[in-house]
């Protein structure tokens, strides 16, 4: 976007815009969303940033009205599959936290040093201003969404200190801790973290709010509407693993393997139309990972106002989008047990595939204690190692396939097959289709649930040809593919739709793509 552009969307103050950049004010050393309230400076007097850790490298801290910091994450990240969008998937699924920058930089292919001179030129703050930025948003989520004393708050963002803790939220916001939780709606009585033991290691905290959940936190996840939940909760219900996940017309609920421990989550909307997030983990140092996920999961950062108006602009799709609007592509928890998942899922009906994967983790899952409030709960998704090593003796159907999944596994396991929502996409394509058992349909849909790509397209894919011939575009695969390109950058979201436009029992039993080496999930 030009200058121009910007200030035209913030003298609107349309929201369309919050978390797409922020908007500097020279004059009063305070930095915005475009959405903000406050009167339109004077153009002379802003410069916009493409995210708040410049604005706050370049001396400026965040406006108290509007709180860019809790704006929704850009939609940029999920378009660009550069240095700078990978590292930011990778900064916001907690790398810097656990490994530093070097484990950022040897992820990424670059020298700490380079990497660090790359992000400051890109985006106006290097890697450890990146993360920062990102410890004063979990922070401010804490406070205003919990009743944790502020050292747990500090420790579980990601502090080294309290000292840090109360520096960097002065900086950043402009007051310290506790006056910004004062100014939350309903301070009095907010969500908070009831006394006792919130985790099974321990980790505990105080709350005056009645009738609170012993250890649960609950915060709102900010997105752009409008957002198909529904499509999102039958999407997930359809696949549910028994022990690990459950979903309903209303919710979806899951455990998660998480760097500090087993975590529990749910997922739902409020009578406000808001998505919300109950959770318990083990350590809430890993609260700003599980967001990282339920985001991506939820497909939450997208902009569902441009994907709309552009698929729209196709007269055969428009009543699709007429029909299901702010549609969502969904993402993956964890992308290894992604992969397992689209292998296990190749050739074979939405209902077997999720009927072998809870015998699978049943077998083989790793039993947790049962939480209050998230009853049935109880098992994690195997390992790979797991899977490696006994998954032949659990998983049924051709040899070929069993040891291609648990070929794949192993590699997982031993690190030989690296596999993360910060791959590059052409490299993390190539590296799969090397697996045995891996062909293009589960590559590419892979690359679609792990990377969040917006632009895959499953010409191969028996529901897609389904949708397509019922929407009235050409189903053959080349002939699909030629039309689809017409949709760039936003093929994910058309296969979305036409997934969803599937005639009732178009998709066969069981079905084979155009490539003999890979598999179909049906995932109508």
């Amino acid at each position: 976007m030009t200058f121009d552009e910007r200030y035209r969307a913030i003298d609107a103050r349309d929201a369309r815009f919050d978390g797409q950049f922020v908007t500097a004010v020279r004059s009063t050393g305070i930095y915005c969303r475009p959405s903000c309230p406050a009167r339109t400076p004077k153009p002379a007097n802003v410069t916009f940033y493409p995210t708040s850790a410049a604005a706050h490298e370049a001396g400026y801290r965040a406006c108290k009205r509007c709180l860019p910091e809790a704006a929704p994450g850009s939609p940029e990240w999920n378009l660009r599959g550069d240095v700078a969008g990978r590292a930011m998937r990778l900064i916001a699924d907690g790398v810097v936290e656990r490994e530093g920058v070097p484990g950022l930089a040897a992820r990424l292919g670059y020298s700490p040093r380079h990497l660090t001179r790359l992000l400051g030129a890109e985006l106006g703050a290097g890697p450890l201003a990146l993360a920062r930025a990102q410890r004063a948003h979990t922070a401010r989520m804490l406070l205003v969404s919990t009743d944790l004393p502020a050292a747990d708050v500090a420790f579980s963002a990601g502090f080294a200190s309290v000292r840090q803790f109360n520096d960097t939220v002065r900086e950043v916001f402009g007051m310290p801790p506790l006056e910004l939780r004062a100014r939350r709606p309903g301070a009095s009585s907010g969500t908070g973290v009831s006394s006792g033991p919130s985790t099974s290691s321990g980790t505990g905290a105080s709350s005056g709010t009645e009738g609170a959940t012993p250890g649960a936190i609950d915060l709102v996840l900010p997105h752009r509407g409008p957002l198909d939940a529904a499509g999102l909760f039958a999407c997930m219900s359809a696949r549910a693993v028994a022990g690990v996940e459950t979903a309903a017309p209303e919710g979806f609920a899951r455990t998660l393997r998480l760097p500090g421990g087993p975590a529990w989550f749910a997922l739902r909307l409020d009578d406000a139309g808001r998505v919300r997030l109950r959770a318990r983990l083990t350590h809430l140092r890993d609260l700003p990972v599980l967001v990282a996920r339920t985001r991506r999961l939820f497909d939450l950062d997208a902009d569902p106002i441009a994907v709309d108006a552009a698929l729209a602009s196709r007269p055969e799709l428009a009543p699709l989008v007429a029909r299901v609007p702010g549609i969502r592509v969904p993402g993956a928890a964890d992308p290894h047990e992604m992969l397992i998942r689209a292998m296990v899922g190749q050739q074979i009906t939405v209902r077997a595939a999720t009927t072998a994967l809870t015998a699978l983790t049943d077998a083989l899952g790793e039993r947790i204690e049962r939480i209050e409030g998230f009853d049935g709960h109880d098992r994690l998704f195997p390992t790979m190692a797991a899977i490696a090593e006994h998954g032949a003796d659990v998983l049924r159907g051709p040899t070929a396939r069993i040891r291609a999944i648990t070929g794949a596994a192993a590699a997982l396991a031993d690190g030989s097959l690296v596999l993360t929502s910060g791959d590059d996409g052409p490299a993390q394509r190539a590296a799969l289709l090397a697996m045995p058992g891996i062909g293009p349909w589960t590559a590419d849909y892979v690359r679609m649930r792990v990377l969040g790509d917006p632009d895959v397209t499953l010409p191969g894919d028996v529901a897609v040809r389904a949708g397509a011939a019922a929407t009235g575009i050409p189903s053959d695969p080349r002939g699909f593919d030629a039309w689809a390109a017409r949709t760039a950058p936003w093929r994910s979201y058309l296969t979305a739709h036409l997934w969803r436009a599937v005639p009732p029992r178009a998709v066969p039993g069981a079905t084979r793509t155009s490539d003999p080496k890979d598999g179909d999930e049906n995932p109508s």
